[in-house]
């Protein structure tokens, strides 16, 4: 017995000697100067910004071969996470039908196989189906591999399809012949993905794509059969607005759209002269937002108009559409924020948000019956699905909460029934939801605000001030995370972890002075909140004080970056997911995607206090020598929105500048862009990979 003791003992101490002895990536310092408004930044690690270069290529597969071996000893976790994740989804699996313009459509998956199946039916369920694209044919020879839409022309007898294989948002679009399943030699390349059929049948309106800047800048109007890329329609010369197109619910107008974070403009033709002229709607203002439907002979305007806020409905005629003669239809009103409108030929449904919930709000035209669905749970996820028909009294939406699973909903707006047409499934026969417990619950920031922070946990495994507990956050662009179900989270929560989304300021969760209060030079609230939403759950006994999480990506990877910054004692590992963290270079930087358009959202550094205040919370910038708790950065080598030399600098700098040795890894995926993996299920291996990584750090 002893000498099995003393083997166990010799093994541990040789696999922490191993780790110790491993030896980090470390990347070679060339300084350059970053000089503006007087002032003189140093940034050593700049030459990794060199997409394609050896010496860079050749770091990144350093930092993925060192987290491989740093990690091989959780290498049987990664796997046994993962066919946990992938045994709870059902492979065989398919879509609710919906129905538009004579044909249901649908998409299915086949048991191994990693791509979907895109269908349709002419007329009824029991018709023979018919195969639109199967992308696992598509796919084959290709690393990455996405299909970004997929439209058919108003007589259903051709389709345009749009594909990215490289995975940085560059579309290419196709078209087949759906009576002879013949493709078109002809496609057209560097587009957005976006695709809008015109009534004639044979003209199709398409974005194209800076391929610098990867700015959506320019409308093209294309009639199939020509061997060019089309006319011209709108250039848009505002580098910090994006375009886009689509085609109205009643099929009578093409929009074209030109947004900014805070102002949009839009032009519409009648669909059935495509060749006519955009008629502008409303020209652009500072600060003036809308977005348009169209029904009957009237326009829909959401706006902010007016000081609204939180935003209201108003109305215009076709002929009459300058704000001048826009008048109100929905007030606004300070408590609610209105988020959307659909339209049906007898119904108006309106979405709104109330004390973070969202509710949706059934006004017939006739102006009788008016009603809002009810739902019961204390915190929930609610959308609306697939609703093309005009003509219907039903509505679907999708509905969830952090211990029910997705449903699809039909409600029938008269009767006001609700059918649940699919409830996903989760395999494996270990979920029971009665097992879990989910809640609300008030987070007190530091200038007295309240941060709702929703949460579930496994209730026989809860202990109160022992669990684990992983923090999420994101907390920009307005975007709410809602509390929705994921199947993939039950691999943390069946191992005692409490699992917790913070609803900070940055988001619309509260409304738009919500989203206000953390943006441009407002911004730190965001990171204030979440880290103050942490030391709330430590002290309310939701987590042990030293097995605290957090997680977040993109710009939720710039809150990671923040907070490990403002407090790097309050959490035990960090996993930063294509993170946002070089802010001042990234927003000086016009040629890099996704920057001038965010002025808005960010601040605009080449004004003096805009960067002084950007340079206060840049994680990158704001490294320092002191402690740092354990990171896990995740990156796309052709990641379109974060460039991968971002999360490549900071763990340089990181590792060059911390006093202590917890450990800081990064995984590079050299195929993949800011979605990852394009397959189905290989997106789960690096959330394989990010769950052990956690559970490791309680060994």
């Amino acid at each position: 017995m002893r000498n099995i003791t003393f083997l166990i003992l010799t093994l541990i101490i040789s696999c922490d000697m191993k780790k110790k002895e491993l030896s980090e990536p470390i990347a070679n310092k060339i300084e350059k100067v970053l000089s503006i408004h007087g002032d003189d930044r140093v940034d050593e690690y700049y030459w990794l910004n060199q997409r394609g270069d050896e010496e860079v290529i050749s770091y990144l597969n350093e930092e993925n071969d060192y987290r491989d071996e740093f990690m091989k000893d959780y290498k049987p976790l990664e796997n046994e996470i993962f066919q946990e994740i992938k045994s709870r989804i059902k492979e065989d699996d398919s879509s609710v039908p919906y129905f538009y313009n004579g044909y249901h459509y649908y998409t299915r998956y086949e048991k191994d196989k990693q791509y979907p199946i895109y269908c349709r039916k002419k007329g009824s369920l029991e018709n023979k189906e018919e195969v639109l694209i199967d992308v696992n044919l598509m796919a084959e020879g290709y690393d990455y591999f996405t299909v970004g839409s997929m439209e058919i022309s108003p007589d259903n007898k051709m389709m345009a399809y749009s594909i990215d294989t490289v995975s940085r948002r560059i579309y290419s679009i196709h078209f087949m012949d759906l009576e002879s399943g013949e493709v078109s030699k002809k496609s057209l390349p560097n587009t957005s993905g976006s695709i809008t059929w015109a009534n004639d049948n044979k003209t199709i309106f398409y974005n194209i794509r800076n391929l610098e800047t990867l700015r959506s800048e320019k409308v093209m109007r294309y009639e199939l059969g020509n061997t060019g890329d089309g006319d011209e329609v709108y250039f848009e010369e505002d580098e910090t607005f994006s375009v886009f197109s689509y085609k109205t619910k009643t099929d009578k107008y093409i929009v074209i759209g030109s947004s900014a974070t805070l102002s949009q403009e839009y032009r519409v033709l009648n669909a059935d002269n495509p060749r006519g002229e955009f008629k502008l709607f409303q020209e652009r203002v500072n600060g003036l937002e809308y977005s348009i439907s169209h029904f009957e002979d009237k326009w829909y305007v959401v706006t902010n108009k007016d000081g609204a806020t939180n935003f209201k409905l108003m109305s215009c005629s076709e002929s009459r559409t300058g704000s001048d003669n826009w008048r109100d239809y929905i007030d606004h009103r300070d408590d609610v924020l209105l988020e959307g409108v659909e339209v049906f030929d007898e119904f108006l449904v309106v979405s709104e948000r109330e004390n973070g919930l969202r509710r949706v709000d059934i006004r017939p035209w006739s102006g009788k019956g008016r009603h809002y669905i009810n739902f019961d749970e204390e915190a929930y996820s609610l959308y609306s699905s697939s609703n093309p028909q005009m003509d219907t009294k039903m509505f679907r939406y999708s509905y969830s909460s952090m211990t029910t699973p997705n449903s699809v909903i039909e409600y029938d707006m008269v009767s006001k029934e609700k059918t649940v047409l699919k409830e996903t499934e989760v395999l494996g026969g270990k979920f029971d939801k009665n097992n879990y417990h989910s809640k609300r619950v008030w987070a007190e920031a530091r200038d007295g605000k309240k941060v709702p922070v929703s949460l579930v946990y496994r209730k026989d495994m809860f202990n109160e001030g022992q669990n684990p507990l992983l923090l999420y956050g994101y907390g920009s662009y307005g975007i709410t995370n809602n509390a929705s179900f994921s199947s993939v989270r039950l691999s943390l929560l069946d191992r005692g972890f409490v699992y917790a989304i913070a609803h900070i300021r940055g988001s619309q969760y509260l409304g738009r002075g919500w989203y206000d209060d953390g943006k441009m030079f407002k911004k730190k609230n965001t990171f204030y909140d979440f880290i103050d939403a942490g030391k709330f759950l430590v002290e309310e006994g939701y987590a042990n004080e030293n097995k605290l999480f957090a997680m977040g990506g993109s710009a939720g990877g710039l809150l990671m970056g923040a907070v490990v910054n403002m407090a790097p004692e309050l959490f035990k590992g960090i996993v930063a997911g294509v993170p946002f963290v070089d802010v001042v270079t990234t927003m000086l930087d016009e040629d890099i995607p996704l920057t001038t358009f965010e002025y808005d959202e960010w601040g605009n550094p080449n004004n003096k206090d805009s960067y002084e205040y950007m340079l206060s919370y840049s994680p990158y910038d704001q490294v320092e020598e002191k402690d740092y708790p354990a990171i896990f950065i995740t990156t796309g080598y052709h990641d379109s929105q974060v460039q991968y030399f971002e999360p490549a600098k900071w763990i340089a700098r990181l590792r060059d500048r911390r006093t202590n040795n917890e450990p800081l890894l990064m995984y590079c995926n050299m195929e993949a862009g800011h979605g990852g993996a394009s397959g189905r299920f290989e997106a789960y291996k690096e959330t394989a990979m990010e769950y052990a990584f956690f559970i490791s750090l309680l060994d």
